[in-house]
């Protein structure tokens, strides 16, 4: 994983990790503590970390809640069952949607899980001035979305975002 090279390195940026599921505790949550340890090691500070359900009233809160952060990073709820509304609430708040995000992860995706990529709604965006990630549950896809796309783009987002 290497940084963006216009990036300062040296920044590290507040985080909140969230993942959306009606199944997953502390204890069994691995996609979500799975990006809590790629953020340390980068050197971000995930200064909270919420388990919800996927219901709307619920996602929105979340986004609304966390003020002065810089990153928020949602996992689950972005596949195509009823159950899945994380990308659904989420996109009608973002200012900005980064479709290249998405449409990045679907390919690396599709190099490994084949045609299955298309059911991904990964997104991400700008909301308040916050980087907005929605990852699936999968903690593959939250490896892959972190190690290839996020992580070596966070600081140089963050900052095009302040300018």
């Amino acid at each position: 994983m290497q940084p963006h090279p216009d990036s300062n390195d040296k920044i590290a940026l507040k985080c909140v990790v969230i993942t959306v599921s009606d199944t997953r505790s502390f204890a069994d949550d691995h996609s979500g503590n799975l990006i809590k340890s790629l953020l340390r090691d980068a050197g971000h500070l995930t200064v909270g970390y919420q388990i919800i359900p996927d219901l709307p009233g619920e996602i929105i809160a979340q986004l609304t809640t966390w003020q002065k952060v810089d990153v928020i990073i949602l996992n689950g709820g972005t596949g195509i069952s009823k159950r899945d509304q994380t990308v659904d609430v989420v996109e009608v708040v973002l200012e900005q949607i980064l479709p290249g995000f998405g449409e990045l992860f679907r390919m690396l995706s599709y190099q490994t899980i084949g045609s299955r990529a298309m059911a991904s709604r990964a997104i991400a965006g700008v909301y308040q001035e916050k980087l907005i990630f929605c990852l699936p549950g999968s903690t593959n896809g939250v490896k892959l979305a972190m190690e290839k796309l996020i992580i070596p783009e966070l600081i140089h987002l963050n900052q095009q975002i302040k300018q």
